[in-house]
């Protein structure tokens, strides 16, 4: 996958997440640690989640509230024009929450999503997940 010159790639799960800015151009990947994004994961606003002690849900609504946070603090990015183009890396699930809340903002400067839970590793396999696709 070819990434524009000052890319943001956000690599994230329902836990982590890390910033990247790809500071090569189109034709040379060269990932260095991006911006620091505050993340607000007090309140999850997906649906559905109910905790009991039959179906314990509190894990799943932290990671679900983390998951809107990232793509608020991702969204705010976009819409104050602070990045052009945002690459998204994250575990099937936590892409899948992702989806539910990017504003139209975010989606027009969106240039890819891998689903592949890559949080927690280092910049070169995440380099190596970008240059494989």
């Amino acid at each position: 996958m070819h990434l524009p010159h000052g890319t943001i790639v956000a690599v994230a799960d329902g836990e982590k997440l890390n910033l990247f800015r790809n500071g090569g151009d189109e034709g040379r990947l060269q990932l260095v640690a991006g911006p620091d994004l505050a993340v607000d994961a007090r309140v999850s606003r997906a649906g559905g989640h109910q905790s009991s002690s039959s179906n314990p849900a509190n894990n799943q609504q932290a990671e679900d509230g983390f998951s809107t946070g990232i793509v608020d603090a991702l969204n705010a990015m976009a819409l104050q024009g602070n990045v052009k183009h945002v690459l998204i890396i994250a575990a099937p699930k936590s892409l899948g929450e992702f989806r539910h809340h990017y504003h139209k903002a975010l989606s027009a400067i969106l240039v890819g999503e891998l689903d592949k839970d890559l949080a927690g590793h280092s910049m070169a396999d995440v380099q190596k997940a970008i240059e494989a696709v």
